[in-house]
């Protein structure tokens, strides 16, 4: 088998068989490394699935026992016991598959020792398969669920809309039905690409679409009504994806024990999860539950179990990882129980949504501005980001210690690069949490200065920080027979071919430049700017595109190899007339880009839509030179940097023993003699 060719899971699941036979892996060996009987692994089969039995039937027993009551409460036509029932069952189904297919890629992703091809080991392979079968659960579930949604939106039996002809309509209305839609797309993507490839760099891709295919619903539920969803979209995306590693690693662990010296591992990774689900989830409660409280809702007393669950998790998995003694298989069922709490408190309204007197600015933005931006305001209206903004936080912070566990063993790091970093941080805090934010989501223009401050600036500044080189040189090696850490995870990922694909300088350009024009020229940004998960979006997005293009023009961190100085000052500045177009564009169109959503929001102090988007056009138009500059100088500074390098090198060359001719000469008689060798 070539290093190229990826075999089919079948082919690498008797070839990694033949590997650890080779190896003499015996019973013995595989406990002495942590690898449970097969007694254990069967009861660890077995367990995730009578927790999803045993939620099965109490989601069933409580849409039976509730009835009408939920859609009473709403005011929406009851749409039968067959539908109400096949709405909790299976959001709960598609919702336990996504999270196993999303920690359990994670587990293997941590947890796998690949050999020399990328390929996972058989403990990994184990759960490969898995999650092979599990994906087709999640792409079925999903695809059955978006007409269960559409027929309970809209308040009609499921096999009755079929029959009516009328499915594309229900599912045109409802929110939800849409989001089902998302999560059976990337359902479907996780599936192909687990069929064809064992390969540890593709497990690492596939987090994106499990990544998207989770938080698919959650972002289009409660979260995303009412007062203050802009906190709440913000809180729920942390919290789904800490729940579905938390239950996922935790089935994973289950099916396929991980060895000794990875349980320390493992459990830290699920006391992070729960930690984070448990502090994010009191954030979503305290927004949520409204008057009635815990007890006075069916809300509120699913949300009492799924606390008391996670709780019980973080506690167990918490003194497992202080006594470093691996978690009972046992602690997997809170998590599934926690899973379908949720679940049940999705397919009803939040109370605080029941008990609110919406107005237009509570729909659309989930708060008030009252007055015109001005300075003052920009600089304190704070809707903090608890998503972006926690993530500017966490970025500096690990940066900073880095940099300080880099100064106690006596290294040297370059103060410059530390400013740019917390600078790039502090910018990507403000801009996502400050006024801008909070204007950005209702004015074109403030959106358009937001938008590029986070594609041409922020990016800038991070990749002058050269994270990757000060992960690389702070995080220890791995040793010789201790499995795979986060240092050769990073260098894997930076020269992995994915890697190379999307930061060629090319690629990156077109990135860069086409997704301007694709989002804001199409009705994606009419789309997107209705929600505040879509201005979540635009934000990583714009983020991660604009980094991707800086990296390749002044990045300091190793990766694919790059154009020569002037390809890279040549590259820079052919971005410059793409962005003059968009402007000036922007500037003349009679159209209104998100005119609709601009209408709807409706502020009373914006005399004119039209003349904010010409002012968008403009900012557009004439912040992209600051960057610019600021590259530029960059840039040529590291070009400085490498002549002096060259001189110096050619000023030792010159003054060594030998004469530069003679030197020359002795040089290439060694190499002639070493292609004579070559040849015999």
């Amino acid at each position: 088998m070539g290093t190229d060719e990826a075999p089919s899971p079948r082919q690498a699941g008797r070839f990694a068989a033949g590997r650890a036979k080779r190896r003499g892996q015996a019973p013995g060996r595989a406990k002495r490394r942590g690898q449970a009987p097969g007694r254990a692994t069967r009861l660890g089969q077995i367990l995730p699935l009578l927790g999803y039995l045993a939620a099965l039937v109490g989601l069933v027993a409580y849409a039976l026992i509730s009835g009408d009551q939920r859609f009473v409460a709403t005011g929406d036509s009851y749409p039968g016991t067959l539908t109400s029932c096949a709405e909790p069952v299976g959001y709960f189904t598609a919702v336990l598959a996504g999270a196993i297919c999303l920690g359990g890629l994670f587990y293997i992703v941590t947890t796998a020792r690949p050999d020399s091809n990328g390929i996972i080991d058989p403990p990994a392979y184990r759960i490969h398969l898995v999650l092979e079968r599990v994906s087709l659960v999640w792409l079925v579930a999903s695809a059955l669920m978006v007409v269960v949604q559409a027929a309970t939106d809209a308040g009609a039996p499921a096999l009755r809309l079929l029959e009516s002809g009328r499915l594309g309509g229900a599912i045109a209305a409802s929110e939800m039905s849409r989001g089902w839609i998302a999560a059976a797309l990337c359902a479907a993507v996780v599936a192909l690409t687990l069929r064809f490839s064992v390969r540890w760099i593709a497990m690492c891709v596939l987090l994106l679409p499990s990544v998207i295919g989770v938080l698919a619903l959650p972002v289009t539920g409660n979260a995303s009504e009412g007062p203050d969803h802009d906190y709440t979209t913000s809180a729920v995306i942390v919290f789904a994806v800490a729940l579905s590693v938390l239950a996922g690693t935790k089935i994973a662990a289950a099916v396929s024990p991980p060895a000794a010296d990875l349980y320390r591992r493992v459990l830290i990774i699920q006391v992070a999860c729960g930690t984070g689900a448990l502090i994010y989830g009191v954030l979503l409660l305290a927004e949520q539950l409204g008057p009635p409280g815990l007890t006075g809702s069916d809300y509120g007393r699913w949300a009492s179990v799924a606390a008391i669950a996670l709780a019980a998790s973080w506690i167990t998995d918490a003194a497992a990882l202080r006594r470093a003694e691996p978690s009972r298989l046992a602690t997997c069922l809170p998590a599934i129980i926690a899973l379908a709490a949720v679940s049940a408190m999705a397919v009803q309204t939040a109370p605080r949504l029941l008990h609110h007197q919406f107005t237009t600015w509570d729909i659309f933005l989930g708060y008030e501005l009252p007055d015109p931006p001005n300075v003052v305001r920009l600089l304190t209206v704070w809707r903090f980001d608890t998503f972006i903004g926690i993530g500017a936080i966490v970025l500096a912070g690990a940066y900073l210690y880095g940099y300080l566990k880099l100064r106690r063993r006596g290294d040297e790091w370059p103060v410059g690069r530390l400013i740019a970093w917390l600078v790039g941080c502090a910018v990507l805090l403000f801009t996502s949490s400050s006024g801008v934010r909070a204007y950005g989501s209702a004015m074109f223009s403030v959106h358009m200065g937001e938008h590029m401050t986070l594609n041409m600036f922020v990016p800038v500044l991070l990749v002058l920080g050269g994270p990757v080189t000060l992960a690389l040189r702070a995080l220890p090696p791995a040793g010789p027979d201790a499995p795979p850490g986060p240092r050769e995870w990073i260098l894997w990922l930076v020269h992995s071919k994915v890697t190379a694909a999307l930061s060629n300088p090319i690629v990156a350009f077109v990135l860069f430049v086409a997704s301007l024009y694709a989002v804001y020229f199409t009705p994606i940004f009419n789309t997107l700017v209705r929600y505040h998960w879509g201005h979540e979006l635009m934000s990583v997005h714009f983020l991660l595109v604009g980094y991707l293009f800086y990296w390749g023009i002044i990045g300091i961190d190793p990766g694919p190899k790059r154009l020569p100085f002037l390809g890279r000052l040549g590259l820079l500045f052919a971005v410059m007339p793409f962005h003059a177009f968009f402007g000036i564009a922007t500037m003349t169109m009679t159209d209104t880009m998100g005119g609709p959503f601009y209408k709807f929001v409706g502020l009373p102090w914006l005399s004119s839509i039209g003349a904010d988007q010409h002012l968008g056009g403009a900012i557009a138009w004439g912040s992209s030179e600051l960057p610019v500059i600021l590259v530029v100088i960059a840039l040529v500074a590291q070009w400085a940097r490498q002549d002096r390098r060259a001189a110096s090198r050619a000023d030792r060359h010159a003054d060594g023993d030998y004469g530069d001719d003679d030197l020359d000469a002795y040089n290439a008689m060694l190499r002639e003699l070493a292609r004579q060798r070559g040849q015999q």
